[in-house]
Formats: structure tokens, sequence, C-alpha cells
């Protein structure tokens, strides 16, 4: 049986229509380029990484809150910073019963000791139910620093 699919040859080209054929390349510039590209994406995830899940310089942790006459609560606070010779802010906060926000204050923190204790009332649209605290900041709005 000749003539059949396992003999049939390759098809000739016409000469000097086409080019040449392609040269055999190297892959190893793929595997540098790859390599570099996930070094660079991995250098930029744990970046971001560190900067949002790394330690806050100012933090503040809630002590005590207790409920006061005329929908407003009393919240202390412990204040702990890295750098105690920048003043701060703490933005504290009530929840009423739903969970919702319904009263927020922002507290300024004097430059000082590096663990400071505040107390605070904040009034509060409805019956507040809970106090927390929302964040802490070296940032301060210019209407609550000391001129």
């Amino acid at each position: 049986m000749a003539g059949g699919p396992a003999e049939t040859a390759a098809p000739v080209l016409p000469a000097g229509r086409y080019g040449t054929g392609r040269a055999p390349t190297s892959r190893r510039w793929r595997r540098w380029l790859f390599l570099a590209i996930a070094l660079l994406v991995s250098g930029v995830i744990a970046w971001v990484a560190y900067v949002n899940l790394g330690s806050a310089p100012i933090d503040a942790e809630r002590i005590a809150f207790s409920a006061k006459p005329g929908n407003a609560m009393e919240i202390t606070i412990n204040v702990t910073r890295d750098d105690n010779s920048r003043p701060g802010v703490c933005i504290v906060r009530v929840r009423d019963k739903t969970g919702a926000e319904s009263g927020r204050k922002e507290l300024l923190i004097p430059a000082g000791a590096k663990y400071s204790r505040m107390t605070t009332t904040i009034k509060s649209i409805g019956e507040p139910v809970t106090a927390d605290v929302f964040g802490c900041s070296y940032e301060i709005p210019r209407y609550l620093s000391t001129p």
C-alpha cells in the first residue's frame, strides 16, 4: 500500500516566495521576563499589605462607656502612640440599638505621654446603646488645632 497517509511528505514551497523559516529562538528570555514581572507584583502586594496591615502609629482602645441623661454617652479611651511629641486626634462615636452611628466626636489628644487616658461625652440623635473608637490619626483638622 504505497502512497498511504504515513508516507505523505510535507509540501514543498517555492523557493524565495515565503522567505526563510524562523530560526529557533531561545525561550530563556521569556522565563526571565515572567520572573521579573512576578517579583514586581509580589513586591507591590507586600508593600500594600505592610501599609494597610502594619501596626498603626497611633491607636486607641475603649476602656469604659456609660449612658448619660439627654441621649448622651460618656466614653473613656486609652491612647497609645509611637511619637509622644506630636498631638493626635481620635474619632469616637455612639451607636443606637440598630447598630447605626447616631453621634460622633473628634477628640484632640495633646502631645505628652506615650500612653494617655481621655474621657469625653458624645451627644446622640437617638438613644445610644454603645460607644466605640472609630480611629485615630496624627493628621489634625485645622478647626481642632490650638492657636
